[in-house]
């Protein structure tokens, strides 16, 4: 994502934290319908919270890299990874 984006959950995705851990649950219309579950890690799950449709990508990167020992470029890869992977999902807009 560009680093003026804006990322947003999808409201059909169902967030839960359990002993710890980010649980996503997409939400279907019959039980049938559902095929996975997804866990996410500390700093994926908090990448999760700031997908809140105010922050830009720029202004995320700036919060992760206060908050976790890792390089600009260490962030930049893994948010690419995990937006990557959020957006193949349909966990955000």
């Amino acid at each position: 994502m560009k680093e003026n984006q804006i990322p947003k959950r999808n409201e059909d995705i169902v967030t839960r934290v359990i002993d710890g851990e980010t649980i996503l649950l997409p939400i279907y219309r019959t039980s049938n319908e559902i095929n996975c579950i997804y866990t996410l890690n500390q700093a994926a799950s908090r990448v999760w919270q700031l997908c809140d449709g105010k922050k830009t990508v720029a202004e995320m990167k700036k919060e992760l890299k206060e908050e976790f020992e890792a390089t600009t470029g260490e962030i930049d890869q893994k948010m690419q990874e995990l937006f990557k992977d959020f957006k193949e999902i349909k966990a955000i807009k």
